[in-house]
């Protein structure tokens, strides 16, 4: 009695959202029959775990209006802070992000998405199709969904080697009679962004009774789309602050004086040769480009929408001065729009003390990626992009020639219509240009997942149980090109010329296999540009341009495709051995068997054997023929209860992986209770983590870097590019990445203490330490990281001329990682006005984040609340806490969520401390939010929900994440703060 009595309230404490009192105590009280819970494969009392697992119901997520698992993940304080919802890959992404249309993944601890052990009922689901290591969190049938146990700790010896951050399993209804219909709508009172979810569960029968039951749900959930343009906080342009962008692939073009091309400027273009020097200064303005609204007298960067002067202070580009920039984050979408169908199907026998059961589910899920407009960087080669003189374009070149002429007079005079030696009058146009006409870059994803399940329980004989099952899943998905995309026209690479057919095609020469448009001279983009059809100059296009872009779209075109699949088979026997004077001792051993399946198609769209597309994701280097591996495992757990007070488990498993040989990992676990009111609890145990199969598989792809804020390390000192000191110039390296054959497994140790007191009836609150080696880290270095730890990689840098000129960042273990945290649970609650006021905080404080590259290397600093642009930004402080009261009808609730600010990025001016801002932030403000949630049930038939969503309409706080030449955000940060501002939430559930 005196166990019972903490460990119901353990069960309360255990869960995180506001308004979960009522319905988990009612639980608590009611559960009688020991049943699985996630963690063990001992039935037990649910109530009674040394673990910390968090039980969240239903109920629960329909009264906070939380529409989907990614919504669910992105509120726990346990969760990390890593690139694995929507809008932190919402734009150009690379690396490990490639590949995540449409995947939203979970993140427990902070050791990233592959190391999150993703279950339904229990067993595996596949990962996302054309990723192929994380599982796509919003393809669980979420209306069927009866509860979540979110297994806070490693869990290697019952589930798998790889759950090295947790356990996240969502339990399905299993005994459900009747009709439930629900709607819900979560809406922004700022406009786009909207939530609608609608959702059906049929079932028939009762297990107890008529000894069948079989149930049925269909769930649409409709993500609208939200626009950057529509938040105010995104703006790239607020140089006060520090931030500005670095791109000149503006709507009205940069000028440049790109040289001699045989096809299109065989003398040159506008600006070659010329010397071009900024009037008052010594700059060289020609070379790093010339924006003519930025010309003295000229109209101004920002007359075209999205526009800015190019900072060249704080890109520490001095010659760029007379360039302009555009915002490319306010062209990003923040919510990417996606609409999901899930189903569900389950039927169920008993057939005397024996369940068996078969089960169906899958999703279909179609998103699209909608990212910034295209830049077309004209070069001398292989994107020869000239504005020529002729009729259509007279006008237009005389207006930018005279602009240029009048305070460049060494190109010519201003008014010189006569093409002659003297001057450059007549020579096309070099430039580089956002094509805004075209539309934004779109991908357009579908991912159908489907998996079957069959399953037996029951008896074996007094005293033992035995739990058998098979599974198969698979997820596929495949990408289209939506908007945005154009055929080339133009050979980039020796390579695709000599596979192409045509007879003499070089390099940087015609690929007539592009459709060519209306009144171009040549194929592609790069012939319609040339032709001057298209105007650069100008933000409005003629009807006739628009239809010749139209000639030439890609829109269609398959992008690539990936197919995962898992079988699965697995048996298990439990039952008591003995008695101590704590009780039975129970042993469980089981055995396990998968075999997971991946293939990757690569780019359709940039096959050898077909026209090329320009910028298009060049993905067919990772296109992989179907792989596969298979693991096979047997584990055992041993409950002892050696006394009352105490109780300890003892489990472990051995896998043997195909590829790379056997590993046992074994799991101690234990809770102390000396009094009613006070329980220890703790453990220990190992993992093993095997690589992706495109970490090991995929062929190497080399990059350009168009970037302008790298330096070397070994020959500057400070911390951004100054071209005036020696040794200072950007540099720009090409990057290598891809697999590695070599490529071993990721090993760890982890082990947890913690301790739950509950002095009173509704009163507890626990404190849980935890820490986790990993050694052996799967991934790739950044080309940051990899710039300041030369000394430690030196056959990964290559130079020219003692120019860093390429990086090579394939995948590799790399060195290790150490992280301690302790999570807090507080619970408290009194009776007061007719019903139960009660108060809860779950936050998690990051004691410790710091990484090696090599075993035989120090610990790098502390990466707690320091920026980062990839990977998992270490928060050390976040919680949720919530104030509620309820009674058997009806339930109000505020909450607030707490996000703990961190180290602001500093662009390469301030970060060199050349340039000063006035309203630079070095540290990044909290984000906090308050929610507020009502239901009320009518009667048994009908439950109506509302709630208020960020109440006070807080913006994310201004943070500094734009990247030169990858990610999302620009002013805010996408792993930390929720775009959408404050929305209202209404909700129904019907019963019939």
């Amino acid at each position: 009695m005196r166990r019972a009595a903490l460990t119901k309230a353990i069960l309360v404490s255990a869960t995180m959202l506001a308004g979960a009192l009522p319905s988990l105590a009612a639980a608590a009280e009611a559960a009688e029959a020991e049943i699985v819970v996630t963690g063990s494969l001992i039935k037990r009392n649910p109530n009674d775990s040394a673990l910390p697992l968090t039980i969240i119901s239903n109920e629960e997520l329909t009264r906070e209006g939380i529409n989907s698992p990614e919504q669910l993940v992105s509120l726990l304080s346990t969760n990390g802070n890593g690139p694995d919802n929507l809008a932190s890959n919402a734009d150009v992404v690379g690396g490990a992000q490639r590949g995540t249309n449409g995947l939203s993944s979970a993140n427990l601890r902070g050791q990233g998405a592959a190391a999150t052990l993703v279950l339904l009922n229990g067993r595996r689901v596949a990962a996302h199709g054309l990723q192929g290591s994380a599982v796509d969190v919003n393809q669980i049938p979420f209306a069927a969904i009866e509860r979540i146990e979110i297994l806070k700790d490693g869990a290697s010896a019952i589930y798998g080697t790889d759950a090295i951050g947790g356990v996240m399993n969502f339990i399905t209804k299993k005994n459900f009679q009747g009709l439930t219909l629900n709607g819900s709508t979560d809406a922004t009172t700022g406009g786009g962004g909207n939530i609608y979810r609608l959702s059906a569960t049929a079932g028939y029968g009762d297990l107890a009774t008529q000894g069948f039951n079989i149930m049925a749900t269909v769930g649409r959930t409709v993500n609208e789309i939200l626009q950057g343009s529509q938040r105010s906080f995104v703006n790239g342009n607020q140089p006060n602050r520090g931030l500005s962008i670095d791109t000149r692939g503006t709507p009205i073009a940069t000028i440049f004086p790109n040289g001699v091309n045989a096809l299109f400027a065989p003398q040159g273009s506008l600006l070659t040769g010329a010397t071009l020097v900024e009037p008052g200064t010594t700059n060289a303005a020609a070379s790093a480009g010339i924006n003519f609204l930025d010309l003295p007298g000229g109209a101004g960067c920002s007359s075209m929408d999205g526009g800015m002067a190019y900072d060249e202070q704080l890109w520490a580009n001095p010659n760029a001065r007379l360039a302009c920039a555009w915002d490319t984050g306010r062209a990003v979408v923040l919510q990417q729009p996606i609409n999901t169908l899930t189903y569900y199907g389950r039927a169920t026998v008993r057939a005397g003390s024996h369940e068996l059961f078969a089960e169906i589910t899958g999703s279909n899920a179609k998103s699209a990626k909608i990212f910034s407009n295209n830049q077309y960087s004209g070069n001398a080669t292989t994107t020869p992009l000239y504005y020529p003189l002729n009729a259509t374009t007279a006008a237009t070149y005389n207006d930018v020639y005279d602009r240029l002429a009048a305070v460049f007079p060494t190109i010519g005079a201003v008014g010189d219509r006569i093409v002659d030696a003297v001057g450059n009058y007549g020579r096309p146009i070099a430039y580089r240009w956002r094509c805004i006409a075209c539309g934004n870059r779109e991908y357009k994803t579908t991912t159908d997942t489907f998996r079957v399940a069959l399953g037996a329980e029951g008896p074996l004989f007094e005293g033992w149980d035995y739990r058998a099952g098979g599974s198969y899943a698979k997820s596929e998905s495949s990408s289209l090109l939506g908007d945005g995309y154009h055929y080339r026209g133009i050979f980039s690479s020796t390579l695709r010329a000599q596979q192409s057919g045509i007879a003499g095609a070089v390099s940087g020469g015609l690929d007539t296999r592009a459709p060519t448009a209306p009144g171009a001279t040549a194929p592609g983009i790069v012939g319609l540009l040339n032709s001057g059809i298209l105007n650069p100059f100008s933000v409005t296009q003629t009807p006739a341009a628009l239809a010749a872009l139209n000639s030439i779209s890609a829109k269609g075109t398959t992008l690539y495709g990936g197919r995962y699949e898992v079988y699965q088979a697995d048996a298990a026997v439990t039952g008591g051995l003995f008695d101590l004077p704590g009780g039975e001792v129970k042993l469980a051993i089981g055995a396990d068997y998968r075999r997971e399946r991946y293939s990757f198609n690569g780019s359709a769209s940039f096959a050898l054997t077909q026209p090329e597309i320009f910028n298009v994701a060049d993905d067919n280097d990772r296109a992989l023929a179907p792989v596969s591996r298979d693991v096979k495992a047997v584990y055992g757990e041993l409950l002892i209860p050696v006394f009352e007070p105490l109780e300890i488990t003892v489990a472990g498993r051995y896998d043997n992986y195909t590829g790379f040989g056997g590993t046992f990992n074994p799991k101690i676990s234990g809770k102390f209770q000396p009094v009613n009111w006070l329980m220890f609890r703790g453990s220990y145990n190992t993992g093993f983590r095997v690589p992706s199969f495109n970490q090991i598989f995929n062929p190497v792809t080399v990059s350009p870097n168009p970037g302008n804020t790298l330096i070397d390390p070994t020959t500057c000192s400070l911390a951004g590019p100054n071209p005036a000191v020696a040794g200072c110039a950007a540099i720009t390296p090409d990057t290598a990445t891809g697999g590695n054959l070599n490529l071993g497994p990721e090993t760890s140790k982890q082990f947890s203490l913690g301790v739950v007191f509950q002095p009173a009836r509704r009163f507890s609150a626990s404190f849980d330490f935890w820490s986790i080696d990993v050694d052996n880290v799967i991934g790739a270095l950044t080309i940051q990281q990899l710039l300041a730890n030369q000394a430690l990689f030196p056959n990964r840098i290559f130079r020219t001329g003692g120019i860093i000129t390429a990086l090579d960042l394939r995948n590799d273990n790399i060195g290790s990682r150490r992280t301690q945290g302790l999570e807090v649970s507080l619970r408290g609650g009194v009776e007061a006005f007719g019903g139960v006021l009660s108060a809860g905080l779950d936050g998690t404080y990051m004691l410790k984040r710091r990484e090696r590259f090599l075993a035989n290397t120090a610990f790098g600093p502390s990466l707690i609340g320091v920026f980062t642009y990839t990977g998992d930004l270490a928060l050390k402080w976040k919680h949720n806490a919530f104030i509620t009261w309820a009674n058997d009808t009806a339930t109000f609730s505020v909450s607030q969520i707490y996000r703990d600010g961190y180290t602001n990025q500093a662009l390469p001016g301030i970060a060199a401390g050349t340039v000063v801002r006035p309203d630079y932030n070095p540290r990044v403000k909290p984000y906090i939010i308050y929610n507020l949630s009502a239901a009320v049930r009518i009667q048994k038939q009908l439950t109506l929900t509302f709630g208020v969503k960020n109440i006070f309409n807080t913006d994310p706080p201004f943070a500094i994440t734009y990247d030169s030449n990858f990610g999302s955000g620009s002013s805010w940060e996408p792993r930390v703060a929720d775009p959408r501002g404050r929305s209202i939430t209404m909700a129904a559930e019907v019963k019939f």
